[in-house]
């Protein structure tokens, strides 16, 4: 993850976190990075200082720790404050929403199997039992086996918890 200092063509200034250095090229130019003040998608990088540690000082926790107490160089900053936020277009709010909703739908009519979802995917693809809509845990090894015997299966959407 990368965190940069941007400023928008209103000279309002933010930061956002993006995935890696191109993602951030990626949406800017797709216009899905937009200031949270004005809503402008012409956005540019900020100079920034670079954030270093040093190797012969461990790192300090935001807000302190019960080992490191909390100073007033680096406070937490309340509730409302200016905080780094990630920028959703009003289709990517769409499609969360509706991942959201189908997640809580298969959720609400499967039964859910657990670790056990391989076995009784096999068993249901091979008429040992009675099909039915189920929802579990499978391992890669687990999800590769299933798709080389041609039993259809989908993997659920996980999404990023509503605060973040």
């Amino acid at each position: 993850m990368i965190r940069y200092a941007l400023v928008c063509e209103a000279r309002h200034t933010f930061e956002s976190w993006f995935a890696s250095f191109d993602a951030y090229d990626k949406q800017a130019r797709r216009g899905l990075v937009a200031c949270p003040l004005c809503g402008s998608t012409k956005v540019e990088k900020a100079i920034m200082a670079p954030s270093l540690g040093r190797g012969d000082k461990p790192a300090r926790p935001i807000g302190g720790s019960e080992t490191t107490p909390a100073t007033t160089e680096s406070p937490v900053e309340p509730m409302g404050a200016k905080a780094p936020v990630a920028m959703l277009s009003r289709h990517e709010q769409e499609l969360r929403a509706k991942l959201k909703e189908l997640r809580n739908h298969l959720v609400k009519n499967a039964d859910y199997v657990g670790a056990k979802f391989p076995e009784e995917a096999r068993r249901m693809h091979y008429g040992e039992i009675e099909h039915r809509s189920i929802y579990g845990e499978a391992s890669p090894d687990d999800a590769q086996s299933l798709h080389e015997e041609g039993i259809e299966f989908h993997p659920l959407p996980r999404l990023p918890d509503e605060r973040n």
